[in-house]
């Protein structure tokens, strides 16, 4: 009977929080990378800054094609942000702002901020927030709140999540060229993560906190 040896896969070297995301987008290949960006358009469990570098690393590693991981992950964002133009649309800006804002770590002047963004800049808001961090997913409430035309928002989201998508797919797959650099600094990236996903957290917190405290007096 022949013996099998097993290929170590490239996600196998990394570790902590970086290396789950990897093995999730190795297990589930090309369409788990859209399964991922949909889920950070309507609620970022995990940042696109983390989904799509590993995605575009994994590219170099042969494990995925460059071209479907562009279209799959252009394409989750864009299912997710229909979805929040529909809850907008729907049940309007102030529902949906009340609705959302219970989830943990979104704010009522999250929802706010993307609102004014959308409000000063028009449709430009659709193509240029999708690069913004913060307002990136949550500028689709707007504008289905506003009944935006579908079809120029489709286009514009379709533009800005495409152009925010390959750069961060095509950083990765530069790092693929230097995999040894990424194997060696991969703690560090975690340590890194860990400490600006907590500094977020605290943050959160205490702005809340204080509205509580400005509320009561």
């Amino acid at each position: 009977m022949p013996l099998l040896i097993r290929t170590e896969s490239p996600v196998d070297e990394l570790t902590g929080f970086l290396g789950v995301v990897a093995r999730i987008i190795d297990a589930l290949g090309e369409w788990g990378v859209g399964f991922l960006t949909l889920l950070e358009t309507v609620f970022p469990p995990v940042p696109s800054e983390v989904i799509l570098p590993l995605a575009g690393f994994l590219t170099r590693q042969g494990s995925m094609n460059i071209v479907l991981v562009f279209i799959t992950s252009t394409l989750g964002a864009y299912a997710g942000a229909l979805l929040l133009y529909w809850l907008g649309y729907k049940v309007g800006m102030e529902r949906s702002i009340r609705l959302l804002s219970k989830l943990p770590l979104m704010d009522r002047e999250d929802f706010e901020k993307a609102a004014d963004w959308f409000e000063r800049h028009g449709k430009s808001a659709i193509f240029f927030g999708r690069l913004l961090p913060g307002v990136r997913s949550l500028i689709s409430l707007p504008a289905g709140a506003e009944s935006m035309n579908l079809m120029t928002f489709s286009l514009f989201t379709l533009a800005g999540t495409g152009l925010w998508n390959s750069l961060l797919i095509g950083l990765g797959a530069l790092l693929g060229a230097q995999y040894h650099l990424v194997d060696q600094y991969s703690r560090f990236l975690n340590y890194a993560l860990y400490a600006g996903l907590g500094a977020f957290i605290v943050w959160l917190v205490v702005r809340r906190l204080k509205k509580r405290k400005d509320a009561s007096n």
